[in-house]
């Protein structure tokens, strides 16, 4: 059986079932039912990620690209949001070869329409086309894409043509360069705003880095670095930088939503749109208008951004738990215009966050802790069949059960069904059952007031559930 699988954000599998045949038919799928709609411009731009196996996988993609009649053009190594600020500007479809932050063995296929990223209704088309493609067939002969070495200079000037020159000034950051196939664009950028910038640790193979799930080294790595005591910030992205890491000067790395909640406000967003797991300060200490909360996945935050502007929302973005930043519409950025880009983007969060703590002039730590966050903690249940983590969900659905079930932990106050079961608790906590959109697992989150309160409930939910469904089993 295949591994590949649409996820929260894209098509994912191991690279031994995606090269050749498979990424040459799902790309021909998203062409035929999707990338070829009437209204968009006959081309497709392609980029990808630093894995070995991006290049290939990308070169097959324009050859399907031929086949459906579409020029191709190879935009190179670029960021996820470079490529949808490309195809955004020439009207016309992309598709990006990564596997985000997921390990090298495995890789994906991002697919943007002229407007934005795919939805669920498009991920349904491009599977229902996909039979239509013939499997096992030879692939016709290579087409070179035509190079277009400039949009990763679009995107960076994106960004310096919103943010002053001296936007960074006095502030002294390091780059961890990693993998990321915006390493050099970081440093490129936060220079050309006044920082004082030290590039480090780059990776000649791949790092899977995921800014939301922590590994033990990369803590340890940026614990070690910002010992040193000579960096303000330090900052990363993921493998396809659509998600941003920032470490305060203690080393400590900050939430993806905290930097979502920075940003936005920095911003002077009157809405925003998060998924459930994101935290609840966003409610509290945000000072927005409306807080809309969606099911997990970018495509869910998109959908909700733009039903907030059909109803009079001036200043919209979201965010994810992973801090990937979603602008919805124009912003201003002090006297200058931030065009709208509906996709997850890391370098907007990453600049927003150090300008806010510049601005207030305060060390990013102390801006974190003005805006009483909390604490969160997350774990899952491996191999939990989605048949036994539905039937614990639909029984949390039930008040009297969900009640009996917490009474060990606390009070349940209010609980949201939208993406599992997400219930608040008395002592301003929550824990949050869902399952895992792309694996058999069931995961737990938690929010409390201390890291280790929310660690303790985590705890409990993930062997409360587990004690439960095995009653269930009996």
């Amino acid at each position: 059986m295949s591994s590949l699988k649409f996820g929260t954000s894209g098509l994912r599998g191991l690279v031994t079932d995606l090269v050749g045949g498979p990424s040459y038919a799902y790309a021909a799928a998203f062409f035929a039912s999707v990338g070829g709609e009437a209204g968009a411009a006959r081309e497709v731009v392609i980029g990808r990620d630093l894995r070995s196996s991006s290049a290939e996988i990308a070169a097959t993609v324009a050859t399907a690209a031929a086949a459906a009649g579409l020029a191709a053009i190879d935009c190179g190594p670029l960021p996820t949001p470079a490529l949808a600020l490309e195809a955004r500007q020439r009207g016309c479809c992309a598709v990006m070869v990564t596997g985000s932050h997921i390990p090298e063995d495995r890789n994906g296929l991002k697919f943007y329409r002229p407007d934005g990223e795919i939805t669920k209704a498009d991920e349904a088309a491009i599977l229902a086309a996909l039979g239509t493609v013939a499997a096992g067939a030879p692939l016709p002969p290579a087409v070179p894409a035509e190079p277009e070495p400039d949009a990763i200079a679009r995107y960076r000037r994106r960004y310096l043509d919103a943010f002053k020159a001296d936007t960074l000034s006095g502030q002294t950051i390091a780059v961890y360069q990693q993998s990321s196939v915006a390493r050099d664009l970081l440093v490129d950028l936060l220079e050309a705003l006044g920082a004082d910038v030290s590039p480090i640790g780059r990776s000649q193979t791949f790092v899977p880095i995921d800014t939301e799930a922590h590994r033990p080294e990369d803590v340890a790595f940026i614990r070690d670095v910002m010992a040193s005591g000579q960096f303000d910030a330090l900052v990363t992205t993921d493998g396809d930088a659509d998600r941003p890491l920032i470490a305060d000067g203690t080393g400590r790395i900050v939430r993806g939503d905290v930097l979502g909640l920075i940003t936005a406000r920095y911003l002077g967003a009157d809405t925003v749109v998060v998924p459930v797991t994101a935290g609840s300060a966003i409610e509290r200490a945000g000072g927005f208008r409306q807080v809309l909360r969606t099911k997990v996945g970018s495509p869910f935050v998109i959908a909700g951004m733009e039903q907030a502007q059909l109803d009079g929302a001036t200043i919209v973005c979201g965010f994810e738990a992973n801090g990937g930043f979603l602008l919805g519409s124009d912003s201003p950025v002090g006297d200058k215009i931030l065009p709208a880009l509906p996709t997850r983007d890391a370098v907007l969060p990453i600049l927003a966050t150090l300008a806010a703590a510049r601005q207030a002039a305060m060390p990013l730590a102390d801006l974190v802790v003005t805006l009483d966050v909390g604490e969160t903690a997350s774990n899952r249940l491996p191999n939990v069949a989605a048949e036994r983590s539905g039937a614990l969900l639909g029984q949390l659905k039930d008040e009297a059960f969900r009640r009996d079930f917490l009474r060990p932990v606390g009070e349940p106050r209010a609980v949201d069904e939208q993406d599992g079961v997400r219930i608040e608790l008395d002592g301003e906590r929550t824990i949050h059952f869902r399952p895992s959109g792309n694996a058999p697992e069931l995961r737990c989150y938690a929010e409390a007031k201390s890291a280790e309160e929310a660690e303790d409930l985590v705890r409990w939910g993930l062997a409360a559930a587990a004690a439960a469904m095995e009653r269930n089993a009996g």
